[in-house]
C-alpha cells in the first residue's frame, strides 16, 4: 500500500485529440451512428464494448475521465456523474431493493443522510446508523437485510477516519459490499487498497479543484460499472445523472494537477492544524497525534500526499464562529461558502450548512457542536502570513487573548 503511486497512475495515461492535440478531443454529440443494424442491436444488448450509443450511456470524454479515475483509484473502471449526488444515490439504488438494509456511518455529509433517512425510505429502504469507529457496533448492526456498509474514508464534517482494512473484513465475512466516499482524501487514501468495494467522490471538490464544475465517480469492478449503465436496469442509465462532456474534458484536465494540489493543501493544513492547537484551541484534523484515529490514518495513507485538506476549530459558539468567518473574509482570508478544494480557503459552521440536515439531537450525540468551523485549506503559498492574519482575527473578535490563550468560555 505504502509503495502505491496513484499520481503516476494518471500520468501514464495518454490521450491524443482527434487532429493531434494533446488533450482529447471533445465529444460534442448526443447520439451516436452505426455502421451496421446489427452493431446497434449488439449495443442495446451490452456486447459491442467500445461502441457509443447515446451520451446518457456514455461519450468518449466520460469515458476518458473514468479511465483516469479508475487508475487514481486502482479499481477496474469507473463511470463519471452529473454530481456527487448522483453518484452516490446510482449506487445505493443500483445495490439495494425494497426490504433492504444499509448501515452507515452516523458522521457522512448531510445530503448523504437527507437521501437515506427521508428519500429512500420511501421505497422500503432502512438505514441503521453507527459510529464507524465502533467496529463492534457496525457489526452488530448487520443483519440478513444488510446489502452494504456506507461510510466517508474522512468523514464529512468531524473528520473521523474509517478503518477501512477492518470495515472490509467486516463486509466480507457477511458477504456485504464496502461502499466507501473518498471526497475528502483523492490520493491520500487509496480506499480500494484497503479492500472498498465501490469507491465514490465529488469532483466538485478537491479533484476539479477550481469551483467551477459539479460533478461525480463511480470506480469499482468493471462487472459493477457495467450494471449501473445497463439499458434495462442500470441506475446511472436510467436515472440519468450524465455528464456533459464539455465538463468532463475540464475535469480531465485539472485532474493533471491533482497530485501537486493535494501536497500543498496537506501541507497549508497540518500547519495550521499545529498552529492553533499550540495556541489551545480545539482543532480536529489527522495529522495531529491528538486525532483519535491518527494511527489508523497513518496506517491506510499514501503519505507523499499528507493528511488531506480539511481542518475543523471550535471557537465555542457559533456566535463567535460567525463573526470570525465574516471577519476572515473581510480580511481576504478566503470564503464563508460551503464546497471545499478551492485555491482559496473555504470556511463554514456546518452545523447549520452542509450538515443541517441531521437533527440538532444527532448532530450533539455525534460530537458536532454548533461553535464547529470547516475550513477548506487552500494553496496559499505563504502559509505563515495566514496564519497570523486568522490569528489576528481571532484575537479580534475574543477567540484568543493577546497571550494566544483561548478567550472560550
Amino acid at each position: 500500500m505504502k509503495n502505491f503511486k496513484p499520481a503516476d497512475k494518471i500520468q501514464d495515461l495518454q490521450y491524443f485529440g482527434e487532429f493531434g492535440g494533446v488533450n482529447p478531443s471533445i465529444s460534442d454529440s448526443s447520439t451516436y451512428t452505426f455502421l451496421t443494424a446489427k452493431s446497434m442491436f449488439d449495443t442495446f444488448e451490452g456486447n459491442a464494448d467500445g461502441c457509443y450509443l447515446y451520451s446518457r450511456h456514455a461519450t468518449p470524454s466520460n469515458l476518458y475521465l473514468g479511465q483516469a479515475l479508475a487508475a487514481m483509484e486502482n479499481t477496474e473502471a469507473a463511470n463519471v456523474t452529473a454530481s456527487g449526488m448522483g453518484a452516490i444515490t446510482s449506487v445505493l439504488l443500483q445495490i439495494c431493493s425494497s426490504g433492504d438494509e444499509i448501515v452507515c456511518s452516523r458522521t457522512i455529509y448531510g445530503g448523504t443522510y437527507a437521501f437515506l433517512k427521508y428519500f429512500i425510505s420511501k421505497f422500503g429502504i432502512s438505514t441503521r446508523f453507527v459510529d464507524i469507529n465502533n467496529l463492534s457496533a457496525v457489526e452488530e448492526a448487520i443483519t440478513s437485510k444488510t446489502k452494504l456498509i456506507y461510510c466517508e474514508s474522512v468523514s464529512n464534517p468531524l473528520l473521523e477516519v474509517a478503518n477501512l482494512p477492518a470495515l472490509s473484513e467486516i463486509t466480507r465475512k457477511h458477504g456485504l459490499k464496502l461502499v466507501v466516499d473518498n471526497t475528502f482524501a483523492p490520493l491520500v487514501i487509496t480506499p480500494a487498497n484497503c479492500g472498498a468495494d465501490i469507491v465514490i467522490h465529488s469532483l466538485t471538490k478537491f479533484i476539479n479543484g477550481s469551483s467551477d464544475t459539479v460533478g461525480g465517480v463511480i470506480c469499482s469492478t468493471r462487472e459493477f460499472i457495467d450494471e449501473l449503465r445497463n439499458v434495462n436496469n442500470g441506475a446511472t442509465m436510467l436515472l440519468g445523472p450524465t455528464m456533459d462532456s464539455l465538463r468532463a474534458a475540464g475535469i480531465l484536465k485539472n485532474l493533471r494537477t491533482l497530485h501537486v494540489r493535494m501536497k500543498q493543501h496537506s501541507y497549508n493544513a497540518m500547519y495550521l492544524a499545529e498552529k492553533f492547537e499550540q495556541d489551545g484551541l480545539r482543532v480536529i484534523y489527522p495529522g495531529l497525534k491528538s486525532h483519535r484515529s491518527h494511527d489508523v490514518m497513518n496506517a491506510i495513507i499514501n503519505p507523499q500526499f499528507g493528511y488531506g485538506g480539511m481542518l475543523t476549530v471550535d471557537v465555542g459558539s457559533l456566535d463567535k464562529a460567525n463573526e470570525l468567518m465574516e471577519l476572515m473574509q473581510k480580511e481576504n482570508l478566503g470564503y464563508l461558502a460551503v464546497s471545499l478544494g478551492f485555491y482559496k480557503t473555504l470556511f463554514s459552521a456546518p452545523g447549520t450548512s452542509t450538515s443541517s440536515e441531521i437533527p440538532l439531537e444527532e448532530q450533539q450525540a455525534m460530537g458536532l457542536s454548533d461553535g464547529m468551523i470547516r475550513f477548506s485549506i487552500g494553496l496559499d503559498e505563504n502559509i505563515d502570513k495566514t496564519y497570523e492574519k486568522m490569528k489576528d482575527c481571532m484575537k479580534r473578535v475574543g477567540i484568543l487573548k493577546e497571550t494566544s490563550e483561548p478567550a472560550l468560555a
